[in-house]
């Protein structure tokens, strides 16, 4: 019987063939989420970073100029409140110390093949930051409003106008402290994305274990 007259053969997809493709598509969405979570966590950083320093400067130039209340023409009021100040250093140090450490996570081969350290940390530091942003900035409001007491941020802005040539400089003071505040507002939002794409991340990692690709068995050996 003659064999030549065979028509095309339709090629055949094995489930190992499926769960290859799958698992590459999965791989690719995992890798463009963990970039844009890794830039937005940079940025994080560096806000933290900025709200930081600005808010550490204000307390070290009021550690450095305030005096007792008996000395004659005193910088700084009797009735002070430091606590705005303190928490935004606070809060910025927690922002911090936990995004570096999910960056360093993200940098470390060893580390981020550590898939549940790895996605631990990930979702970790967003929700970490984003409750101590938001005490920070409770607190900073919560006591700004007050009648009977001053802040930094309230007295410096108040003889900003004021012209130095020594420290504390109350327009740069009052600057320092309006932008570690603005930049804590807008890390309130910025926390939350890292945070829903950390989520996302994870939610594609777990589904694309199903599709691992495993050897295929049954391959005949090769002969000795």
């Amino acid at each position: 019987m003659s064999l030549n007259n065979k028509g095309p053969v339709a090629p055949i997809y094995s489930e190992f063939d499926f769960n290859d493709l799958e698992y590459q598509r999965y791989q690719k969405k995992i890798r463009l989420v963990d970039s844009a979570r890794i830039g937005l966590t940079t940025l994080v950083l560096l806000c933290g970073l900025t709200i930081l320093g600005t808010s550490a400067d204000t307390l070290a130039v009021y550690n450095a100029t305030h005096v007792p209340s008996d000395f004659h023409l005193p910088l700084w009021p009797d009735q002070f409140d430091l606590r705005p100040t303190i928490a935004l250093v606070v809060g910025s140090s927690i922002v911090v110390v936990t995004h570096s450490m999910s960056l360093l996570c993200s940098k470390i081969k060893m580390l981020r093949n550590l898939t549940a350290v790895y996605t631990s940390l990930s979702l970790t530091a967003p929700f970490v930051g984003f409750t101590a942003v938001m005490i920070s900035m409770i607190f900073f409001y919560a006591v700004n409003a007050s009648t009977t007491d001053d802040t930094v941020q309230s007295w410096s802005c108040q003889w900003k106008i004021a012209s130095m040539s020594a420290k504390p400089h109350f327009g740069t003071l009052c600057d320092e402290s309006r932008t570690a505040l603005y930049l804590s507002v807008v890390l309130v939002p910025v926390e939350l994305i890292v945070f829903t794409i950390a989520a996302y991340q994870s939610i594609l990692e777990r589904k694309s274990i199903g599709f691992t690709p495993s050897r295929k068995s049954g391959s005949p050996a090769p002969s000795s």
